[in-house]
């Protein structure tokens, strides 16, 4: 067995390669950026080594500098983690000549793998369904809109070397080809510095679902049932969840068998993903295979009972499977939600900054936060906005569901926007509950973007009655401090700031237990939350609640299933001074093109003067390696350019003014 372990990886992934190497009893070493310096991988690594500034092409990404931390370390592995240099086939080459053990597949199945032009002719060798499409590297657009038509719209456009939803762009008609090509080889050169292009025929409202594949250097290979990953976003999976409510046995042993096939046609191992989309007739279609560890791994770990990283380090260590196919269950039913740096309300475009606060739920044998933050951290421009993974269990789909929604409710996280709200909407909604779901599931469901609308709300009263008590918890501390009984009987609750709602409350009880009636609803608040708590944990007419609780001034903000209510206690009297105050009207930013995120401005498509036309390309911002095409909303013409290309743009900056 290894002695020195070095995770060539940073974030999440490492953090979680660490504590299965740790249980090992396998010495740690961590790599960081100059942005990583105060990381927490870094903290839970026995040593740690600087490879270069926050760049990940100048860091994370240059084989050179990992290679020297290895021989500073005297490390005699190497964990990639996903992403960054995991697929890359040069750098198991490299580590191979140094003598040390790369903890994942040779670099023959990576090569093959990692281009998805060579891993499908590879796929139909071995006896594997694919998606119909024409072989090859598409050379330019108009080539790109011969081999469409010929395929017949929609088609799929994708980088060969692509992976995490970069570099794929669907197509439904000439004129969005040409733009897909280019976006999609551009993305593709930025995140791999590889912009082949090849096309396929894009399956409509399919599912998602990927089996994983465990196999060693003595011939054995077995799979670990599926995962369904079809609750996506812009082809980047948000939901996953093992085993999948669509696939029945007969079908999970014909995708299983075509997945070992594929793997044992490579001379695979190590852990490994052979994805597939799968239509309504349960007809399935190899989509690629990752020779990595998965972001999703968690939900298999937890049905299964396999830790894939330790079994990923026994594998490379020369060890069996201490398994066969035979000994693979799947007991219960695993969920989980990537937490983002994004808001949603925003279309999702990706927030930085520092997490000013942060606790994540309590973990248990059915609750688990693989993280890589801590608080006071900082969600940095340079690498992926992800937060943390968010796992449950539970007996049933049903169990696991209801536990993701209440760990949700408990994940408080503040300084950046997040997508807790999003993702609480998604589990709250009935179509994701029966499971009838696909990859167009947020498109069909969100089509218009997502806004507080689109969130399921409860009765409001029922938060209204929690604020009534925290404020009457605030009322009794004071007057113990002064000496003056509390007057709460009649109170007024004030929710909003501008679209106001009033209601009338009645209150009675002492700290920890109190009745509430909010216009006539009787309520009975339990729990023992005190001043400054970010959450009250209790009871509502006994049924357990967790809420997040925020002071705003003299408002509170309660947070609770995604929803957020703002609510003022005041008296009566006090009511009745507030409605006649004026509400202030917002300024008027019409007339600005504004940055939707912070990122980087690098591209203008007009200058001073010109004339546009609505859904004209005015800039191209980049953040987190993805390129947002900013359109004009209507006919204009530009006054005056506020930014330039190369800028740093804050979240609402102006880049430019119309007249």
């Amino acid at each position: 067995m290894f002695s020195k372990i070095l995770i060539a990886n940073r974030g999440e992934i490492a953090c979680r390669v660490i504590r299965s190497a740790k249980r090992m009893g396998i010495a740690t070493v961590a790599v960081y950026s100059e942005a990583d310096a105060d990381a927490l991988h870094v903290e839970m690594a026995d040593e740690a080594v600087a490879i270069g500034p926050a760049p990940s092409s100048e860091s994370y990404l240059v084989i050179d500098n990992i290679m020297q931390a290895i021989g500073d370390t005297g490390a005699d592995a190497v964990h990639p983690g996903y992403g960054f240099l995991s697929e890359n086939a040069a750098f198991a080459e490299a580590l191979d000549a140094a003598g040390v053990a790369f903890i994942g597949p040779g670099p023959r199945a990576i090569a093959a793998m990692g281009d998805k032009i060579e891993s499908k002719r590879l796929a139909e060798e071995a006896g594997v369904a694919t998606v119909p499409g024409r072989p090859g590297v598409i050379a330019d657009a108009d080539e790109a809109v011969t081999v469409s038509k010929e395929i017949g719209y929609p088609v799929m456009l994708k980088a060969s070397a692509g992976g995490g939803g970069k570099g794929m762009r669907i197509a439904r008609d000439d004129d969005g080809v040409r733009e897909s090509f280019r976006l999609a080889s551009s993305e593709a050169r930025s995140s791999f510095g590889d912009d082949r292009i090849f096309i396929e025929k894009f399956v409509e409202n399919p599912r998602h679902i990927e089996i994983q594949i465990l196999a060693d250097s003595h011939g054995n290979t077995i799979y670990l049932g599926e995962r369904e990953c079809s609750i996506q976003r812009r082809h980047q999976k948000v939901i996953e969840e093992a085993p999948s409510p669509f696939i029945d046995p007969e079908t999970r042993a014909a995708m299983g068998a075509q997945a070992v096939a594929l793997a044992q046609a490579v001379d695979y191992k190590s852990a490994g993903t052979v994805e597939f989309i799968v239509d309504g007739d349960r007809n399935f279609y190899f989509l690629e295979m990752n020779t990595r560890l998965q972001v999703e791994h968690p939900v298999t770990e937890l049905v299964t009972g396999v830790d894939l990283v330790e079994q990923m380090i026994r594998v490379a260590a020369g060890e069996t499977l201490s398994i066969t196919q035979d000994d693979v269950g799947l007991e219960g039913w695993a969920m989980e939600t990537r937490i983002y740096a994004e808001d949603p309300f925003r279309n999702f475009l990706p927030s930085t900054g520092r997490l000013v606060r942060y606790r994540a739920p309590a973990e248990n044998d059915r609750v688990r936060v693989d993280t890589g933050v801590t608080e006071g951290g900082e969600i940095s421009i340079f690498y992926d906005p992800m937060i943390a993974k968010l796992i449950t269990s539970g007996a049933t789909r049903d169990d696991a569901i209801a536990q993701m929604r209440d760990a949700l409710d408990a994940y408080y996280i503040r300084g950046v926007s997040h997508n807790i709200p999003f993702l609480a909407a998604v589990l709250a909604h009935p179509r994701f509950a029966s499971g009838n779901i696909s990859t167009a599931f947020i498109d069909d469901e969100y089509a218009d973007g997502f806004s507080t609308d689109d969130l399921v709300h409860g009765d409001p009263r029922l938060i209204v009655a929690v604020a009534a008590a925290i404020d009457a918890r605030h009322q009794h501390r004071r007057g113990r401090v002064n000496g003056h009984a509390p007057a709460l009987e009649k109170r007024v609750a004030i929710a909003g700031e501008r679209d106001i709602t009033e209601y009338a409350l009645e209150i009675s009880g002492d700290d920890g237990a109190y009745a509430v009636g909010v216009d006539g609803q009787q309520f009975v608040v339990r729990g023992a939350w005190r001043p400054g708590d970010p959450l009250f944990r209790g009871a509502v007419n006994d049924v357990p609640v967790c809420i997040q609780v925020e002071r705003h001034g003299t408002r509170f903000r309660l947070s609770h299933a995604g929803g957020q209510m703002d609510i003022l206690i005041v008296s009566e009297r006090v009511a009745a001074l507030n409605r006649l105050m004026p509400i202030k009207e917002p300024p008027d930013m019409s007339r600005f093109l504004l940055s939707p995120m912070p990122g980087l401005l690098i591209r203008l498509s007009v200058a001073e003067g010109d004339a546009v036309k609505a859904g004209e390309e005015l800039a191209i911002v980049e953040a987190m390696k993805m390129e947002n095409v900013l359109r004009a909303e209507q006919d204009g013409t530009v006054k005056e350019l506020l930014a330039g290309e190369g800028d740093s743009l804050m979240v609402d900056q102006p880049i430019l003014e119309f007249i």
